[in-house]
């Protein structure tokens, strides 16, 4: 295979893969999977820390383009990402009845950081297919969101190594397909929970990995045009998978399971990424 053949089987496999194995496990054992979910979610969001902040942003320094454009360019990352977020959540907050002027600013429910509950709403009004249809389109752009992001990591560190399948890039792909793994059972269980039939819920949550696909090529094309092109690219998927892991990741996690495990898990996650970044 060639290389852009290579990245999209790599990074289905990762995204698409990961993500659907994930809800089907979600889709089996949705009612006793909160705990253990919310100790893999904040794992893998610890191991991504460390990969992040000690292999990537590290790298795209090492391309000595200067300290302000990687700085610039993580900023970007965590802007963009934020702001599409911010789009989606304005867009869908004022349809859903308890989500009003007391409510807090920050989501407090599963339901609501993935959106499923907009969903829900426009289900139990009975709406029209199209209705629901677009309502299920906002709540897969929630989902898939932050699939992006790490896709590109997987694409910049590839682009760095020459169109090289290297270990660096090898072990991200690894690392988000495990991650997109209680990621998966994360999204299908409010959407079974909600009413949504299992066979649907997984389909969903498998379509929901398809943008790591497009971040990875992304990420690789960016990336294979010189040094600035690298900096930048490895700076954007690094912001951008910050705000994924501070934002996301580890709120689900939180919101999943109130305790100090998942702190502690994610502690943990990160000593195995400094393991596997030096070991």
């Amino acid at each position: 295979m060639g290389v852009i053949e290579t990245l999209i089987v790599t990074t289905a496999i990762a995204g698409v893969v990961g993500t659907g194995l994930g809800g089907l496990i979600g889709a089996l054992f949705q009612k006793d999977s909160s705990r253990t979910v919310s100790l893999l979610l904040s794992f893998a969001g610890g191991v991504m820390l460390s990969v992040v902040c000690f292999d990537l942003i590290a790298e795209s320094i090492e391309a000595n383009m200067g300290i302000w454009i990687v700085i610039a360019s993580i900023v970007l990352g965590v802007a963009v990402i934020y702001l599409l977020n911010h789009l989606i959540d304005k867009k869908t907050n004022p349809e859903v009845p308890h989500i009003d002027e007391h409510h807090p600013k920050t989501a407090d429910d599963l339901n609501e950081l993935i959106h499923s509950d907009h969903y829900q709403h426009h289900r139990e009004k009975k709406d029209n297919k199209f209705n629901l249809f677009i309502a299920g389109i906002i709540m897969a752009s929630a989902i898939a969101l932050h699939n992006v992001p790490e896709g590109m990591t997987i694409g910049a560190s590839y682009a760095s190594n020459n169109g090289v399948m290297g270990s660096a890039a090898l072990v991200l792909a690894i690392l988000i397909g495990l991650h997109n793994i209680p990621e998966g059972m994360a999204v299908s269980v409010p959407l079974i929970s909600g009413g949504m039939g299992k066979a649907k819920a997984v389909l969903i949550t498998a379509a929901s990995g398809f943008p790591t696909i497009l971040g990875a090529l992304l990420g690789y094309l960016l990336g294979d045009i010189g040094a600035v092109g690298l900096t930048l690219s490895l700076g954007f998927a690094s912001g951008a998978m910050l705000y994924v892991v501070f934002g996301e990741i580890l709120p689900q996690a939180i919101l999943m399971y109130h305790s100090k495990l998942p702190a502690f898990s994610a502690i943990t996650g990160m000593l195995v990424g400094l393991m596997i970044i030096f070991g």
